[in-house]
C-alpha cells in the first residue's frame, strides 16, 4: 500500500491518510473486500502514531468506506447509500462552486475539470 503523507502540510495527518485511502478506492487500487494493513503495521510503515491511523480508520468507517471485521481487521466496504452520498456531495459542491464563482471560473471550466478528474478514476462505474 502506497500512502503519501506530507508532514509539512497544515492538513491533519489522519485526514491525509483518509483521503489517500478514498483516492485509492476511486482509482481501483483498493477494491471491495480488500483488507487494509493493521493499525500497527501502517503506522510503522508511514512513521506516524497508531492513534492517528486508528482515527483515520474510524472516520472511514463512519463515512461508509470500511468495515471492521474481527478476523480481517479493517476491510474496504463501500457504503452503497447513494442518497446520503449525493446529499453530502451537494453540500461540499456548494462551497467549492461558490469559491469558483468568486474566482470567475466558468461553468464550462468546472465541467471540463470534472470530466478530467472522472477520467482519472475510469469514469462512472
Amino acid at each position: 500500500m502506497i500512502i503519501e503523507i506530507d508532514f509539512n502540510s497544515d492538513e491533519a495527518l489522519y485526514i491525509q491518510l483518509r483521503n489517500q485511502i478514498i483516492l485509492g478506492i476511486a482509482t481501483n487500487r483498493f477494491r471491495e473486500g480488500d483488507p487494509l494493513p493493521s493499525v500497527r503495521a501502517l503506522a510503522g510503515s508511514i512513521g506516524i502514531n497508531m492513534h492517528t491511523v486508528n482515527k483515520a480508520y474510524t472516520v472511514l468507517k463512519q463515512e461508509g468506506y470500511v468495515k471492521v471485521d474481527r478476523r480481517k481487521g479493517a476491510v474496504i466496504a463501500i457504503d452503497l447509500d447513494k442518497i446520503r452520498a449525493m446529499e453530502e456531495l451537494q453540500k461540499e459542491l456548494k462551497v467549492i462552486l461558490a469559491k469558483s464563482s468568486c474566482k470567475n471560473i466558468s461553468k464550462e471550466e468546472v465541467h471540463a475539470l470534472i470530466d478530467e478528474i472522472y477520467e482519472e478514476y475510469g469514469g462512472l462505474r
